[in-house]
């Protein structure tokens, strides 16, 4: 048999198990929650990150553990590899489906199962939206602190996979300080829970490895969250500059005077140009730079800790301060920062998202370069980021149907991550690495360090089933399976061989 005949053969028992799967499942879940229609599967070929595609081989909406445990088991029986997603809101591709795979979609898993007010907790599926909890847990004074810009649509249990931050986390800290427990559904269909409700459990901390992996160790069915009690005031401010130069040196003046404001965001040109178009939200667009910035807690320290702020801002050069007088204004002003990603619609079609951290001392020097880097490859790049803990979110701005402009972009994109990683920074602050970043991981760790990755994760998913291809580069060849190397089907059966 030749190697193409050997392929088709391959071919045909995948479809052939895919059918089982799909015939199997449907005997053990409502039908009309197994889709396999090519156009109800189109609505799913993609996360937040639409410049990849891939229309998975069947979409599973479970509505509870047992369904995720009866899909994953049988998923194993027939050697299929699935991902999961929750609302689609990710930036990376970290839920791109498989196009001979599963898709476990967990947004119907959405119930609030338990608030404790006493132990500030609460007990949460994954599919319930960040919002939400805060509204449910607002009667009793408390809220969930981590607020993604995307809070009012993205899911708990998306955010524990992408350890996800947000503008307040300057002060509060990511997704992984907020979770307490985590019950999991692992790769082979058994359920544990990592972690629980005490702050600390004893032995090793693998709560803190499954937070920000990304899907790769296993699909979150349950998770205990801490919650947080509502500060006593919230003073906000936005600060207009003539250049991102001032800004930025301003941003290390105010943490350096021992200030750590719950909020401490930065906006260029074009960002406030585009915000501020889309939300009225009272930005100068004609200022080369703005801060938003937000310090919360007991009253005196509020009142203090603003007075430095204010202070700071004036010596810093701001042209111009506004002031939130009230929650209206104060809700305005995040309204236009939230609205930020979408609003840049109204710059260019197409744009790519990125999501570099640098030290704040050199966040003044990076602007500039992306600036440089902008100008050579003859693009423009939005900028409006977390600017407290560095966490930059360029905006590559192109034109789809210009030739090669998606192309430049992305390169563009690239090389931005790059500068990150060169002034001591990271490739990601809190979109993850998905499918976007995976080989520019190899410019940020070395052989070793990613081998260590692989063993771990090997650990968990020793068959490679669950959401492979993600997070990880193999360090051998970026885009060569993850892992330790498994022969392929047509080496096993001596077709082809490996040297």
């Amino acid at each position: 048999m030749g190697a193409v005949q050997e392929q088709q053969t391959i071919r045909s028992d995948r479809v052939r198990s895919l059918a089982r799967f799909q015939a199997d499942l449907k005997s053990l879940l409502p039908p009309e929650r197994v889709l396999t229609d090519p156009a109800e599967l189109g609505a799913y070929s993609c996360d937040g990150l639409v410049s990849y595609r891939a229309r998975p081989a069947t979409v599973v909406l479970v509505e509870s553990r047992d369904e995720i445990v009866h899909t994953i088991r049988l998923a194993n029986r027939y050697g299929l590899a699935f991902v999961a997603r929750g609302s689609g809101t990710g930036l990376s591709g970290g839920a791109l489906p498989l196009e001979d795979g599963i898709l476990i979609v967990t947004s119907k898993m959405r119930r609030i199962l338990e608030v404790d007010p006493e132990n500030l907790c609460a007990v949460v599926e994954p599919g319930v939206i960040n919002s939400d909890l805060s509204r449910a847990v607002e009667p009793f004074g408390l809220y969930y602190a981590p607020d993604p810009s995307s809070q009012i649509v993205c899911s708990l249990g998306g955010n524990v996979a992408e350890n996800s931050g947000g503008a307040h986390c300057l002060k509060y800290g990511f997704t992984t300080n907020h979770v307490l427990g985590v019950e999991v559904v692992l790769p082979n269909g058994e359920v544990t829970l990592l972690g629980g409700y005490a702050s600390e459990s004893e032995g090793l901390d693998l709560r803190a490895a499954l937070v920000g992996s990304e899907g790769t160790l296993g699909i979150v069915s349950k998770i205990i969250l801490r919650l947080s009690v509502r500060p006593e005031a919230v003073r906000t401010l936005v600060a207009d500059f003539d250049s991102v130069r001032a800004a930025g040196d301003t941003v290390s003046a105010i943490i350096a005077a021992g200030v750590v404001p719950a909020a401490l965001e930065m906006f260029d040109t074009l960002a406030l140009v585009a915000c501020e178009a889309a939300t009225n939200a009272g930005y100068d667009p004609t200022a080369a730079a703005a801060l938003l910035v937000e310090v919360d807690g007991a009253i005196e320290e509020v009142e203090a800790s603003y007075a430095i702020v204010v202070e700071l801002c004036r010596q810093g050069g701001a042209r111009a301060l506004r002031q939130a007088h009230d929650e209206h204004e104060r809700s305005l002003m995040w309204r236009g920062r939230k609205a930020a990603f979408a609003a840049a619609g109204r710059l260019a079609n197409g744009y790519i998202v990125q999501d570099g951290v640098v030290p704040r001392r050199v966040l003044s020097a990076v602007l500039d370069e992306v600036a440089e880097l902008a100008g050579r490859h003859g693009l423009r790049v939005a900028n409006v980021f977390h600017a407290g803990d560095g966490n930059l979110h360029p905006l590559v701005l192109f034109d789809p149907a210009t030739p090669g402009d998606h192309a430049r972009a992305e390169r563009l994109a690239t090389e931005i991550l790059e500068l990150c990683v060169e002034h001591g920074g990271s490739i990601t602050g809190e979109h993850g690495v998905g499918v976007e970043k995976a080989c520019v991981m190899l410019s940020m760790f070395t052989e070793s360090d990613l081998a260590v990755m692989h063993r771990l994760r090997g650990v968990f998913d020793p068959n490679d089933l669950c959401n492979p291809g993600k997070a990880y580069p193999t360090p051998r060849l970026c885009g060569e399976r993850p892992g330790v190397y498994r022969p392929t089907e047509l080496e096993r059966k001596g077709v082809i061989e490996r040297w």
